[in-house]
This record gives C-alpha cells, structure tokens and sequence, in this order.
C-alpha cells in the first residue's frame, strides 16, 4: 500500500464520503488523516480468504452473526487514534449501524502478502487488539498451509498451525483444517 501522491489530510468524515465515491474496485485505507490505496490480491490470497469466509458462513447461518469480506472497512476510534482497515474476512456478531463499516468484529483474518506482511503483524495487530469485542485476530499465508492466530484471551500470543492440523476459533465455535483451507495447493 502507497500514501496518495500528495500530502492531504482527511478527517474520517471526509475520507468516508471520499472513499464511497471512488470508482467500484478501488480501496484506501485510512490511517490518522493519511490515505492508502490497496494494491489488487493473488489467486492464492483470494483463495484463502473465500475459502476461511465460505466455511464460516456456512457454520453462522441462521446465528446472529454475519461474516464480511474485503469491501466491508472495519473502524479504529480511540482517543487521537482514527483508522479504517478492510480486512480479508471479519465476523461481527454484534448490532452494527453503520453502512460501510464495523466497529465491533469478533474474528478478522488477513492473508499476507510480501507487501503487507510487515504492516499485518505490527500496525494492524497493534491497532485491532483495540478493537474491545475482537477477540481472534488470523493471519494466513497466501502461498503455503501456515496460520498464525492470536487471540485476546492469550494476551495475544502468537499460537501457528500448519498442514495436518487443525484449529479452533473460539470466537464462533468452528473447527477448521488448515488442509482444508489451502486445498487449491495440491
């Protein structure tokens, strides 16, 4: 992800109506005032998220719970802190108001590429362990069966999964195996 060319700060307010009036497509996150653009996904990333957002629509249906995938931003807002990310999936099993985001996710997993990587375990883990209803955060590989889970209960420690095994997500109650999700490998 690049910073818009110019120097421009946006409020949150104004980065929303700016945001939903971009061309469908084209996404930017939105950090404290600065402006992202998202750069366009893999095969295997898109894979793996529909594949993660598959399984658990399938387990939630008829639950009060609804799971989102990457046009839905979910929205930081502590004291001094504004930011809008879209992660790859997210579950929000509590009432949300807003039309363009959630503020109260249960569940968010990103898959990483080699450009997101970085921001994913540092920035975004940092930022979303704000968030008080998260209570897993994933982060998936787009080109191999590894996925690192950290969850509120463990003070967020770092638990990994890879090919044969399988893991919890406790947020929801479902079982997934990590063959499963990284099955278009094979």
């Amino acid at each position: 992800m690049g910073a818009l060319p110019e120097a421009i700060y946006l409020s949150p307010e104004e980065y929303l109506l700016w945001e939903n009036d971009q061309p469908e497509g084209v996404k930017h996150e939105y950090v404290n005032g600065q402006v992202y653009a998202m750069v366009g996904a893999s095969r295997g990333h898109n894979q793996v998220s529909m594949r993660f957002a598959t399984r658990l629509a399938y387990h939630l249906e008829g639950s009060k719970c609804q799971v989102f995938q990457s046009d839905m931003k979910v929205a930081i807002q502590t004291l001094g802190n504004s930011r809008y990310y879209y992660p790859d999936v997210q579950v929000a099993c509590e009432e949300e108001t807003a039309s363009h985001y959630n503020t109260s996710p249960c569940l968010i997993i990103e898959v990483l590429s080699e450009s997101t990587a970085r921001k994913d375990r540092t920035e975004k883990l940092a930022n979303y362990r704000l968030i008080p209803a998260l209570q897993e955060y994933l982060l998936c590989s787009q080109d191999s069966p590894h996925i690192e889970v950290y969850r509120k209960r463990s003070d967020w420690a770092r638990e990994t999964f890879g090919a044969g095994q399988a893991l919890m997500l406790e947020s929801v109650g479902l079982e997934v195996a990590v063959d499963d999700i990284y099955g278009f490998l094979s």
